[in-house]
């Protein structure tokens, strides 16, 4: 497969050359065109888009009468949808998996001690030893790795490698010795340092702990990550992704970002986060909104409540039902969250902030109220994740305009721990879109890649059948809470728009906003939903260009 780019602008060149007269509209015809409107999903044969890249109409074959200097391209009966924005992920993350270890899908600790082993013998001359994706959940011994499973294989450079839900950090010997942790450093706030039973330290740090290690860690470049950012793109326009809201960036990824977009580019959407309510906000100052015809806005704020489950870094009301004795890791006071959303708001950014467990959800709820005087802001403020939530505070999002930012693939990564974590009674306010939508509440859907693989199609697919892609379980993991086929690609098109202010430009194909859409090789509607998961991306168009081609439209 290969990526192309400016195909319609090289169409319209050639026509002007050939008959001196300039080409300003492209009619896309013969297609099975579907897209989310505020009134429901529409059906169109016929798409229209200028030469700015915008849409001009949508329609049946009438359109092709009343556009006759238009160009024609022929849909050979392909299926188009609007482009889909992934509402949470980490587009530097999944670019550095191209130069760190990847660890996904390790399934022991011994096979994840041989992929580093390998990776340390192909890169001699690296002096660190970075990368991420173990899962202990996934492994027959459930338990945390430890910095001797590392030593056994490297013990002379340090090592640090992060979970795949990026919330713990295992670390070997050397690491540990440069970070200063040993059996007497105390736990921080927001963190646990993991120890055996005779209080030494393991190797594995939780959370805010992770900041010992991570403050020593060499930062890349401007350069390398733009290159990075740059891999990631191409990857994500492959799989139709035509918008990222990136969710916590940092100052220099917001250079290259910046830079990207002045140099042309950045050749899909990125709605940023900047991370925390610290420096690197003060350095942005105010937001930065439709920057490089649209293709960039830093316009949020990335803060975090409490970290993971599978780590039970979750903060919870009452204890994990599989550690009694442990609550999880709340990152703030109330007061302290508090502040820093009001801090953001008051700038003029919206906040969106990272809840996993149901106190956590509760904090973070708490925030908005407060800084929202007890009613929807303008703002539209955004609760990340909204896992596991009790539910006397589901409603709440509704009544506080909260939009909740979900990531489908979770509940089936997930649910092979995720009842053992909370139990029974709490489990109903898991990953409960159904009861989420139904309240009123604003479903935005992404993947949190690269924690979940980046292909939306295997979200639209988890949103609709509650299952893995390994079909299980039969009938799907609490399936009440399903979304239609229809609120599923909502929630990745007009509703993820509306979730960064820009729903008068993205998320559906309506006459003015971007000609943002992808031609996929069979019909999300009408094939069984087994099949969801499975479909490929033929071509992805960015603003009335083709950005990644494998086929389709001629």
């Amino acid at each position: 497969m290969t990526s192309i780019k400016h195909v319609s602008r090289t169409i319209f060149l050639l026509l002007t050359l050939l008959t001196g007269v300039a080409q300003a509209d492209t009619l896309l015809h013969n297609i099975k065109g579907y897209t989310s409107t505020n009134d429901g999903i529409e059906s169109f044969t016929v798409l229209i888009f200028d030469d700015s890249g915008r849409i001009i109409a949508t329609g049946d074959d009438e359109l092709i009468t009343a556009y006759p200097a238009a160009t024609q391209l022929d849909g050979d009966g392909k299926t188009v949808l609007p482009g889909l924005t992934d509402a949470h992920a980490h587009v530097l993350g999944l670019g550095l998996l191209n130069t760190s270890l990847d660890l996904k899908g390790s399934p022991s600790v011994e096979d994840a001690v041989a992929k580093i082993k390998g990776y340390v013998d192909a890169n001699p001359s690296t002096r660190w030893i970075l990368g991420r994706g173990w899962n202990q959940v996934i492994w027959p011994i459930k338990e945390f790795p430890t910095a001797a499973h590392i030593d056994a294989v490297v013990s002379d450079r340090p090592v640090w490698l992060r979970r795949v839900d990026g919330h713990a950090g295992w670390a070997n010997s050397a690491t540990l010795k440069i970070a200063g942790i040993d059996n007497d450093t105390p736990d921080p706030v927001g963190g646990k340092i993991i120890r055996d039973g005779n209080g030494r330290a393991t190797g594995v740090l939780i959370d805010r702990a992770m900041a010992l290690v991570r403050e020593h860690v060499p930062q890349i470049n401007k350069d390398d990550t733009q290159s990075a950012l740059s891999a990631a793109v191409r990857a994500l326009l492959a799989e139709g992704v035509t918008g990222v809201h990136d969710a916590g960036i940092s100052l220099m990824n917001a250079e290259a970002y910046l830079s990207m977009a002045d140099d042309n580019q950045l050749d899909l959407r990125i709605y940023a986060m900047i991370g925390g309510a610290g420096d690197a906000l003060d350095a942005i100052g105010k937001p930065i909104r439709r920057y490089g015809n649209d293709r960039l806005e830093i316009a949020s704020v990335k803060l975090v409540s409490d970290g993971a489950l599978g780590s039970r870094g979750a903060a919870m009301i009452e204890p994990y039902s599989d550690d009694v004795e442990n609550r999880g890791l709340p990152f703030w006071t109330q007061e302290e969250l508090d502040n820093q959303v009001i801090k953001a708001n008051k700038m003029g950014f919206q906040v969106g902030i990272h809840a996993i467990g149901d106190f956590g959800n509760q904090l973070a709820l708490n925030s908005f109220e407060k800084a929202q005087n007890g009613k929807p802001s303008p703002l539209r403020n955004r609760v990340e994740h909204a896992q596991i939530i009790a539910m006397s505070d589901i409603p709440r999002f509704a009544e506080l305009g909260v939009i909740a930012s979900i990531q489908s693939t979770h509940a089936t990564s997930d649910r092979n721990m995720a009842e053992d974590r909370v139990g029974p009674e709490r489990i109903p306010g898991g990953y409960a879109w159904r009861r989420l939508l139904d309240s009123g509440a604003i479903l935005a859907n992404g993947s949190d890649f690269p924690v979940e693989l980046s292909n939306p199609f295997h979200g639209l697919y988890a949103a609709v059948t509650r299952q893995g892609r390994d079909g299980e379980p039969d009938g799907g993991w609490y399936a009440d809470q399903a979304l239609t086929r229809a609120e599923a690609l909502h929630s990745f098109t007009l509703a993820a728009a509306y979730a960064a202010h820009q729903e008068t430009i993205l998320g559906s194909l309506e006459p003015g906003k971007w000609a943002d859409f992808i031609v996929i090789d069979r019909d999300y509607f009408e094939i069984p939903s087994s099949e969801i998961d499975d479909i490929q991306v033929l071509q992805t168009w960015v603003g009335g260009e083709v950005m990644y081609e494998a086929g389709g439209i001629q």
